[in-house]
């Protein structure tokens, strides 16, 4: 009984120093798209923890975990076009923090959360408000895709400065204000209109011509026609349509046949 009773107290003495064990040695795991930014009292430190586990020194050491994955941010801004029209824009960027920076953007900035609230939503509403004022109202419309490739431009080497990568950036929704949308619309309109009337008008000059030129082909046709039929032609025609009987010739002398001699002089002429 005593034996078994003190080989029970030398195991719950090698649980507790265990025990003890771990918690003087203490260790961090990382997780797969984080990043562990070491601090020693408090101080960042220039080491970055990848994923896995680590070893740490407890009340000395402590670990914040930042995520580098890809993170989505939506974000909704309002600018002044070139011609001083609002446009309202949506963007949607797609945005990771550099993992080699991770220690770096924390100690200046701190966690995910701040980096969206202190640095990409001011970013992003003033690269918009920089690059709209570029364009005219009617540019922003039919240069969507310059515009978004100056605002990706323009955004991503202003947040390269606080350690963010950006993947992509997209205008979800550019409009304008429902005066400015009016006044587009009624310009649409009548420039539909304007095009019709235009058509029409042409339709119906080409229409004249037509008439004009066919009647000017008549015109020269009968002259033709009258210019050749001369008292010789239309004998010679009527000789050659005779169908071999004599007319008969009716007038205020006696009835008499047409003189068969002075037909045939004719076609011989």
């Amino acid at each position: 009984m005593e034996k078994n009773k003190a080989f029970n107290n030398a195991g719950k003495l090698t649980a507790i120093l265990c025990l003890v064990t771990l918690l003087l040695t203490p260790f961090v795991i990382v997780n797969a798209g984080e990043r562990g930014v070491l601090m020693q009292f408090g101080k960042v430190q220039d080491q970055i923890l990848g994923e896995g586990i680590h070893i740490i020194i407890p009340v000395v050491n402590t670990v914040k975990k930042l995520s580098v994955r890809v993170q989505k941010q939506e974000i909704s801004a309002e600018a002044s076009s070139k011609d001083l029209q609002d446009v309202f824009t949506d963007v949607a960027l797609n945005w990771h923090i550099i993992p080699g920076e991770a220690n770096v953007l924390f100690q200046q900035i701190g966690d995910e959360k701040n980096v969206t609230d202190r640095i990409i939503n001011p970013a992003v509403e003033e690269v918009l408000k920089a690059v709209m004022a570029k364009y005219t109202a009617e540019e922003i419309i039919t240069n969507r895709g310059e515009v978004k490739a100056e605002v990706d431009n323009a955004l991503t080497t202003r947040l390269a400065d606080y350690h963010v990568a950006v993947d992509d950036i997209s205008l979800v929704h550019v409009h304008f204000s429902e005066q400015f949308s009016e006044a587009v619309e009624a310009k649409q309109i009548a420039e539909q209109e304007a095009k019709r009337a235009e058509f029409v008008a042409l339709k119906t000059l080409k229409q004249a011509e037509a008439r004009v030129n066919l009647a000017k082909g008549e015109a020269e046709a009968q002259k033709l026609l009258r210019e050749n039929l001369t008292p010789d032609l239309l004998k010679r025609q009527a000789i050659e349509k005779w169908n071999g009987k004599l007319p008969l010739i009716v007038g205020n002398s006696e009835p008499k046949f047409l003189d068969l001699s002075e037909l045939v002089k004719l076609y011989n002429n």
